[in-house]
């Protein structure tokens, strides 16, 4: 079960909206001085996407949102992936992804008339292996940038060889990307970041992978779950991360194991929380991103007990500390 699968089985995207509430800010950090914008992940808002697509965009917008970041499977995803979506759909109850049964241009039109921009796809790994071509033509269509695998698969990270074996498939992803006229970026999600034999599986395959041709994608919660600093990483990799999730935390916590196992991930959930309103140096981890050279930051909402307070906090969050 890959990571996306799980957080959808547990119901992390099955919650509907209702109408806008204000959500109190606590105090801040000193202002972000550089003004950029700001964007979501739409894996926060699926099964809002899926029974009202255009008007969800609208919402977005409406609430300052200004970079999207699409999820798939799209129509040209490798079949394999397709048919995981059908299964997971099935428990979901709703099936929206990709261009949500649209044709890719009146979604392009959609997020254009609202002034939306697309940096990033996140996709799959059968998809980056086996359809580079039609996943490039379509996020150059969208004008994306970025094509992000959320999550590596736990059959290929059961050991430290293993990630040794991913670094060399990640360079090749990332040469044939780079062919294709995209780069290739890959967003951890917190597993990784305890030592084996004194050494980080993650800082191996991140030091083992091309910077020419792969890219990285932080997370600020999974990252910490996992007991690391994101400060320290960007700082350690200024100018690999160019993409960061952004999301708070209640309370100081970590993940039970190595953050490998559903298990570890269902125990964290509690504790996530809308920017703002959570615990973590969320100001200067924003201000460290932007030290490292991160172009784009998205809010991305795994769960929460109310999605739209999750998600005009969060907006509000980033316009008070710069962002627009």
């Amino acid at each position: 079960m890959d990571r996306r699968t799980f957080l959808a089985t547990a119901g992390a995207a099955t919650i509907g909206g209702a109408a806008i509430k204000a959500a109190p800010l606590v105090a801040l950090a000193p202002a972000v001085e550089i003004k950029r914008n700001f964007g979501i992940q739409l894996w926060s808002v699926a099964k809002m996407l899926s029974a009202d697509f255009e008007g969800t965009i609208a919402m977005l917008a409406g609430l300052g949102y200004r970079e999207l970041e699409t999820y798939g499977p799209y129509p040209f995803s490798d079949p394999r992936q397709i048919e995981s979506w059908k299964q997971t759909a099935a428990m979901l109850g709703f099936s929206g992804s990709g261009f949500f049964g649209m044709p890719r241009d009146r979604v392009k039109t959609i997020f254009a008339g609202h002034g939306l921009r697309v940096p990033s796809m996140h996709t799959d790994l059968f998809t980056l292996q086996t359809r580079m071509g039609e996943l490039a033509e379509a996020a150059r269509a969208l004008g994306a940038t970025y094509v992000t695998l959320p999550s590596l698969p736990a059959d290929q990270r059961a050991t430290f060889d293993d990630y040794k074996r991913a670094a060399d498939m990640f360079n090749v992803i990332g040469k044939d990307a780079t062919r294709h006229g995209v780069r290739f970026a890959y967003h951890n999600h917190g597993y990784g970041l305890v030592p084996v034999d004194g050494k980080v599986p993650l800082d191996m395959l991140l030091d083992a992978t091309d910077p020419a041709h792969v890219f990285l994608e932080m997370d600020t919660y999974w990252t910490t779950a996992g007991g690391a600093d994101p400060k320290d990483y960007l700082a350690r990799y200024k100018g690999r991360y160019r993409m960061v999730h952004l999301k708070d935390m209640k309370g100081q916590h970590r993940f039970a194991g190595d953050g490998g196992a559903p298990s570890d991930w269902i125990s964290m959930f509690p504790h996530l929380t809308y920017l703002g309103d959570g615990s973590l140096d969320m100001a200067n981890i924003i201000a460290a991103a932007q030290n490292a050279g991160v172009e784009h930051f998205f809010v991305e909402q795994d769960r929460a007990d109310d999605l739209m307070v999750a998600i005009t906090g969060s907006a509000n969050y980033m316009k008070k500390i710069g962002f627009e």
